[in-house]
C-alpha cells in the first residue's frame, strides 16, 4: 500500500465532517427491535435540520404521496427502515456533497452515476421481489457505493486522472488499476470512510466489497450483488460518470440473485424516470 497517499486518505477523512449525533441516534432506534414509531418521532424531532429533510424527501415527487405526510405518519407508512436510510443518505450527501474540488472526476457526473445506481439497485430489487421495507436499503446502498473515490478525486487528482485514463482506454477496472498505480483503492478508502463513521451493516459492506463480491462472507450478500449489477447495469447505459466504464462483474452473480441476464433489458424505463424524480437527494 501507498503509505504516502494512505496518510493523506486518512487525514481527508479524518477532516470531514462527522455525521450528527441525531443520525447515529436514528440508526440506534431502528436497530432496537423494542423501539415504537413514537420513539423514532421524538429522535428525529430533535434535529430541525433532519426533520426537513427527511420531510422533504417523504413529501417528493420520488415516493408521490396522495398528500403531504407528517413525520409520524412517514414512519408509519414507510417503516424503520426506510426512514433511518432517508436519514442516513441525507447527512451523507450533506456532507460529501461539494466536498471534493479534485479535477479527476466532474463530481455532478459523480453523483448522477451514483444516484443512477442506487435508483436502479432499488428498481432491481422490487423486481426480484425483495420486501418492500428493505427496498430503500438497496438504494442507500447503490447511492453510496462509489464514496471511497471522493477522499482520492480530491487529494490526488493528477495521479487519479492517469488511472481513469488508464482504465478506460485498456478497458480495465478501475479498483485494478488504483491498486496497480496508486497504491490505494476506493473501496479501501471507503472502507475508511465506513468506519470513520460508523457504518456498520450491510450498506457499509457494499461500500468495501462491491468490487470484490465473491470474497464476501457477511449476512448482506443478496445487497451486495444487487448493487453490483446495478452499477454495471448503470456503467453500461452510460448514465454519469464515475470513471470506471469497465467494473466487470462476478460470475455468479446471476445464480446468487436468481436472475436471468435478461433482466436488466426491462430496467432501462423504469431507471430514467426514477433518476429524475430521485434529484431530489442531490438537493436536500
Amino acid at each position: 500500500m501507498n503509505e504516502s497517499l494512505k496518510i493523506k486518505a486518512e487525514s481527508y477523512i479524518h477532516n470531514m465532517p462527522s455525521l450528527p449525533t441525531s443520525v447515529l441516534k436514528v440508526i440506534e432506534v431502528c436497530n432496537n427491535p423494542q423501539s415504537s414509531p413514537a420513539d423514532l418521532n421524538y429522535v428525529i424531532s430533535l434535529d430541525p435540520v433532519l426533520t426537513g429533510r427527511v420531510l422533504k424527501l417523504v413529501n417528493s415527487a420520488y415516493y408521490s404521496p396522495a398528500q403531504d405526510v407528517t413525520l409520524v405518519r412517514a414512519i408509519i407508512m414507510l417503516g424503520f427502515n426506510t426512514v433511518k436510510n432517508l436519514a442516513l443518505s441525507s447527512a451523507i450527501i450533506a456532507n460529501l456533497r461539494g466536498k471534493s474540488a479534485g479535477r479527476a472526476i466532474n463530481m455532478e457526473a459523480f453523483w448522477r452515476h451514483s444516484l443512477g445506481v442506487g435508483v436502479a439497485s432499488k428498481i432491481l430489487a422490487k423486481k426480484r421481489g425483495i420486501d418492500s421495507k428493505r427496498q430503500e436499503e438497496y438504494f442507500t446502498a447503490g447511492l453510496l457505493h462509489d464514496i471511497g473515490k471522493i477522499p482520492l478525486n480530491a487529494i490526488a487528482a493528477d495521479a487519479y486522472t492517469v488511472a481513469i485514463e488508464t482504465a478506460c482506454r485498456e478497458q480495465q477496472p478501475l479498483v485494478d488499476v488504483e491498486d496497480t498505480l496508486l497504491g490505494i483503492n476506493h473501496c479501501v478508502c471507503g472502507g475508511w470512510i465506513v468506519n470513520a463513521w460508523k457504518l456498520e451493516g450491510s450498506v457499509g459492506d457494499v461500500i468495501v466489497y462491491h468490487h470484490n463480491c465473491g470474497a464476501y462472507t457477511g449476512p448482506g450478500r443478496d445487497l451486495l450483488y444487487n448493487v453490483a449489477l446495478a452499477n454495471y447495469f448503470i456503467q453500461q447505459g452510460e448514465i454519469g460518470f464515475a470513471g470506471d466504464p469497465y467494473p466487470g462483474l462476478d460470475p455468479d452473480t446471476w445464480e446468487v440473485l436468481n436472475v436471468d441476464p435478461g433482466i436488466t433489458q426491462t430496467l432501462s424505463a423504469a431507471v430514467t424516470g426514477a433518476i429524475e424524480r430521485a434529484q431530489i437527494f442531490l438537493k436536500i
